[in-house]
């Protein structure tokens, strides 16, 4: 409503209701047309947004200084080792030192995965503003402060991220932040809606306010969108049918984009602006997104899809356009023989480097299209299995004919683990695919000249021996290559039983494994498993022209054989024991890497920071520090 210049209460500060009848139409509705007069209001919160935006500009800038200032003493590393000089990886000089100082105490606060603090928090005012339109004036600052964190949701949720690529972070890991900004961003819409309806009520204009202002019923639909697009972006409702997810959620977005046009009336273009940068930023990442798609698809790829033990599907892809990635980097998969329109996110296992630059996927069977693709593996293998040697490899050559599309790659925005003196890769079950081209790269770049890691500890927790069938090719090359480098490479596979074991800790004959927690997996397994895994060597079948074949689930690899190096124990990873010693033989930084089920990242997550803070890590006591990426399956 505009202010009607002949009315004879005039808003601003010295507004009161004071002698006022409300009972009187003409009173109450000039006295509603002063109330919702936001003529100075908007110039202050207009400035509150903007500092807002300051605010973050300021952060962003900050962690990206961090960031790339990390970068750069990684690639000082990297010349030092090449230059031969001693100790690469620990700090050389006063700056070096005092930033690794900074950086340990900043880690050792952020590696912990759930934290409690009993302290007190100041919280910012929310506008204070004398007279009648205190209530008014608190309500449009939560109102300018909801949709100035419009734009700042959309940045956010791109996964070609401007602000990922200035701060050196993967969108997944910002989505993060992006639900919890659209969290606060319903509260202050909540705070500006609740305030201004209790300011209506208070002075007795509630319903007058109700039947003449359009403003009320555009602003119920934009806050039910809203509190739409938060309830079903809470983990159950979201990992329940993903593919369903995203398309409701784009859906609903663009409610949500309408309704705040709605309700922003069209003079209130300073606040508009918001809304349009924030449509503008989404169709911006939507187009960069399509381009880089179709320029990948172009040449559709050929997948061949193969059955390993454990319900794991294995693809190697070929792909005509993509040949550069980096490791730890994932792509949107999609096969649509199996699925139209369903795309599935796979870290890649290979690097660039090896697999004739295929692209190479592990993914364990759960529902929907991963289930579908163990359920093609199988047929392929049970088909093989009736076939002469040329009709196998005839049916291969027909196998690897499956169409796949392919969007990414994403990701890989952890530190370089070459630049460490020690790295610690520990993965759980399918998360190997994201610790093992960390492995397969630091082995390569080894051949092309000396690097500051100068011991890889390569830690894989599964839950049956045969598991290690998947990779056994990729170690046995990676373990000889790295040797041959003169780096030191550790391997140790903790079972944990794929079934309830025996609660004696004596090992039937033939496992592998060594008992070091609880009881032995393998007890409980029975002489006929044990002996299947101990002494059953796969014969593999005729390999297509990639080096793929299909196998059959039913057997298994001597995997306790075929490993060089490799340790089988029983039980879970002492983790601390395991952080402590490395940590005291290292000579300089150490890296940990883990991926895998949430429980194990949380727990390494606060083993390290524990670890270090237990040590001093650069406080004078003489400690190196420890720097840890973290990926889970739960985004």
């Amino acid at each position: 409503m505009d202010m009607d210049s002949d009315s004879s209460i005039s808003g601003g500060p010295d507004l009161t209701d004071v002698g006022l009848d409300m009972s009187n139409s003409t009173v109450a509705s000039e006295f509603l047309d002063a109330l919702l007069d936001d003529t100075t209001l908007q110039v202050s919160d207009y400035a509150i947004a903007r500092a807002f935006w300051y605010g973050i500009v300021i952060v962003i800038v900050l962690v990206g200084v961090a960031h790339w200032t990390q970068w750069a003493i990684l690639k000082l590393r990297l010349r030092a080792a090449a230059a031969n000089r001693p100790r690469p990886a620990s700090p050389s000089n006063p700056v070096t030192s005092l930033l690794a100082s900074c950086t340990a105490v900043v880690r050792e606060i952020s590696y912990h995965q759930i934290t409690f603090m009993n302290s007190w928090f100041r919280i910012p005012t929310i506008g204070d503003y004398p007279g009648a339109q205190h209530l008014q004036a608190q309500s449009i600052r939560a109102g300018w402060l909801t949709i100035a964190q419009f734009p700042l949701i959309l940045l956010l949720a791109g996964k070609r991220n401007l602000i990922g690529y200035a701060v050196g972070v993967s969108y997944e890991r910002l989505q993060i932040l992006h639900r919890w900004v659209a969290r606060v961003m319903l509260l202050t819409a909540t705070i500006h809606g609740a305030v201004q309806t209790y300011g209506w009520h208070k002075y007795g204009v509630m319903k007058l306010e109700f039947d003449t202002d359009s403003c009320i019923p555009t602003g119920f639909a934009t806050w039910i969108i809203m509190v739409w697009l938060v309830f079903s972006s809470t983990a159950p409702i979201r990992n329940w049918r993903y593919e369903f997810f995203v398309i409701q959620h784009i859906i609903t977005f663009v409610g949500l984009v309408v309704a705040i046009f709605y309700h922003l009336p069209s003079t209130a273009l300073s606040s508009r602006i918001y809304a349009w940068i924030g449509v503008g930023l989404f169709i911006l990442d939507r187009l960069v997104r399509t381009i880089i798609y179709a320029y990948v698809n172009m040449k559709p790829a050929k997948a061949t899809i193969t059955e390993l033990p454990g319900d794991v599907t294995k693809i190697r892809i070929s792909s005509p356009r993509l040949k550069r990635w980096t490791p730890g980097q994932h792509v949107f998969l999609s096969i649509p023989k199996l699925g139209v329109g369903q795309s599935h996110p796979a870290t890649i296992l290979s690097i660039p480097s090896s697999h004739n630059n295929d692209l190479v996927f592990i993914l364990r069977a759960h529902r929907g299209f991963t289930r579908r693709l163990l359920k093609s593996a199988k047929s392929s293998s049970s088909d093989l299995l009736e076939k002469t040697q040329t009709e196998v490899q005839t049916a291969q050559l027909e196998e690897a004919q499956h169409i796949s599309l392919i969007g990414g790659p994403y990701g890989g925005s952890h530190a370089d683990f070459a630049a460490f003196d020690t790295a610690v890769l520990i993965a759980g079950s399918t998360g190997v695919t994201f610790t093992l081209p960390i492995l397969l790269d630091i082995a390569q770049r080894a051949t092309d000249g000396k690097l500051p890691v100068r011991k890889l500890v390569f830690v894989w927790v599964i839950r049956t021996v045969d598991c290690t069938e998947w990779v056994t090719d990729e170690l046995q090359k990676a373990s000889q290559t790295l040797l041959n480098a003169g780096i030191e490479l550790e391997i140790r596979f903790f079972v944990t039983c794929a079934v309830e074991p025996s609660q004696s800790s004596e090992k039937l004959s033939g496992c592998p494994c060594t008992n070091t927690e609880g009881p032995c997996c393998c007890s409980g397994l029975g002489s006929s498993s044990i002996q299947d895994i101990s002494e059953t060597i796969l014969e593999a079948s005729s390999p297509t022209e990639k080096g793929v074949s299909i196998i059959s689930s039913k057997k298994t690899t001597k995997a306790s054989t075929s490993i060089p190096s490799a340790v089988y124990e029983s039980g879970r990873p002492p983790l601390k024991t395991m952080l402590w010693d490395l940590l005291d033989h290292a000579r300089g930084e150490t890296g940990v890497a883990v991926c895998g089920p949430l429980g194990l990242v949380s727990n390494v997550r606060n083993t390290v920071a524990t670890v270090s803070e237990e040590r001093g890590s650069y406080k004078g006591t003489g400690a190196e520090g420890v720097y840890l990426h973290a990926e889970s399956f739960a985004w």
